[in-house]
């Protein structure tokens, strides 16, 4: 037996690949086929099923081009209806895999069609499940994404008989392999591992915890942020189908002159820029966003920028397929090129941001300059600065709509990554006078600023 969980921290994902006497399982892949075919020959073995948990809503899944690639079958659980052909399996449907076994559990709740995958060994012993997005380390999926078509209440009741009846019911030692780890939308509050135990998750998930179905709700359903609005797109093009992740990169890898780029900016391309926040203050193109490539930056793009919205790349020199490569993970495929040379090619003046240590934030507090602070609800209600106030980065350009323009604000996040990209937006939505704090929060904190712990959002 061989397992290897493959890891995409941009995308907070875990695909995984199983082995046993030369014939290799996927589970959950991510968009190129690569990784996954490239360690099965490595290991001499053959790929001889492709495993879907349910339709992935926050990355375009590569078992399509996989399938084809490898002349395997793609799995599905039931009630997972596609326009492309699948096997669906029956729950409790086994399928052999050298000397183990896989077995389907179809447990609806995530989504209607969502189904775990319980690994057994050669003796039949369960040894693990692969839970998609039906639980997380500390968490379970969100069940608030088929709005109009079943209310979320309906679905966490799903998910309440599932996790009851198919996951509790495994043995302890049991080890669980989720879809998603922290930074993942696709849940509440995800745990910083990414596998665990069904017995560590009795103990220390609230989700697993003996109570009853109307309680279950009610937690489950609590505190849901707004899913980000890619996630319908990509979940309607993994039930549809999709064109070659091969041909996008083709398509949208182009290297464009300095004078060909300005011509798509005059057709209403946006420039999207994935340096580095340090790099990118020192000189941007005027109205570019700064999503860096050395963050959750696929996740970000996701949230913040319509699938639908032609881009223009800024990158480092030799980061340009990465780029390209790591939209097209999240389904968007509308990039007209790259700037060739990168920002030391443009030929225009350089827009900049200005940016200030902790230190120095301290003078500006005494000038009672007002602090915008861009971290999620969850690092906001933990601990945050005295008197800032809170604009979550997730819901931009929306939250700062309020906000005077002409006003001067000191803008922060956790470590720096997040402020530039909301000081981004705001600069191209016409704010003036704006300041980014090195280090971000963290670094306010060991700064020794005054931070407020106790606090409730209304």
């Amino acid at each position: 037996m061989y397992i290897e969980q493959l890891y995409t921290n941009c995308l907070a994902e875990a695909a995984y690949y199983i082995e046993s006497d030369g014939e290799a399982a996927i589970i959950d892949p991510i968009r190129e086929t690569e990784p996954y075919t490239s360690l099965a020959q490595k290991r001499n073995a053959t790929i001889k099923f492709i495993f879907e948990t349910h339709f992935h809503a926050d990355f375009v899944s590569g078992h399509i081009d996989l399938a084809k690639k490898v002349n395997a079958p793609i799995v599905y659980g039931p009630q997972a209806h596609t326009d492309y052909k699948v096997y669906n399996a029956a729950d409790g449907e086994e399928f052999k895999l050298g000397k183990l076994t896989i077995k389907v559990l179809h447990t609806p709740g995530h989504t209607p069609e969502s189904s775990c995958y319980l690994l057994l060994d050669e003796n039949k012993k369960p040894h693990a499940v692969f839970t998609g997005d039906t639980l997380f380390v500390g968490d379970v999926g969100r069940p608030d994404l088929l709005d109009g078509v079943m209310t979320r209440e309906e679905l966490a009741s799903m998910l309440y008989d599932s996790l009851n009846n198919k996951i509790k019911t495994l043995p302890n030692e049991t080890i669980v392999y989720p879809a998603h780890g922290p930074g993942s939308a696709c849940g509440k509050n995800i745990g910083k591992e990414t596998f665990s135990t069904i017995g560590e998750q009795k103990k220390f998930n609230y989700a697993l915890k003996d109570i009853s179905r109307e309680d279950f709700i009610a937690q489950v359903t609590e505190g849901i942020l707004p899913p980000p609005s890619y996630f319908f797109e990509d979940a309607r093009i993994n039930k549809q189908g999709y064109t070659s992740v091969d041909q996008v990169l083709a398509a949208s890898n182009r290297a464009l002159t300095v004078q060909q780029f300005k011509e798509q900016l005059q057709r209403g391309a946006l420039v999207l820029d994935t340096r580095k926040a340090d790099d990118f203050e020192k000189g941007f193109i005027k109205g570019a966003i700064n999503i860096g490539l050395n963050g959750q930056y696929a996740i970000w793009v996701g949230t913040l920028i319509d699938i639908r919205q032609p881009l223009l790349l800024v990158t480092d020199e030799g980061t340009e397929h990465e780029s390209v490569l790591r939209l097209a993970r999240v389904g968007y495929e509308n990039v007209v090129g790259y700037l060739k040379g990168g920002i030391r090619s443009w030929d225009e003046p350089l827009d900049t941001v200005h940016s200030i240590t902790p230190e120095q934030m301290k003078n500006e507090i005494q000038k009672d300059t007002e602090i915008l602070d861009v971290r999620k609800p969850g690092e906001w209600n933990t601990s945050h600065l005295k008197d800032a106030q809170f604009v979550p980065l997730a819901d931009f350009p929306k939250n700062i709509k309020p906000l005077n323009k002409h006003k001067q604000y000191i803008v922060h996040c956790g470590g720096g990554y997040r402020s530039m990209t909301a000081i981004s937006i705001m600069k191209r939505e016409g704010f003036t006078n704006l300041t980014n704090v090195y280090g971000g929060f963290t670094a306010m904190v060991n700064a020794g600023l005054e931070i407020e712990t106790e606090v409730s959002l209304v």
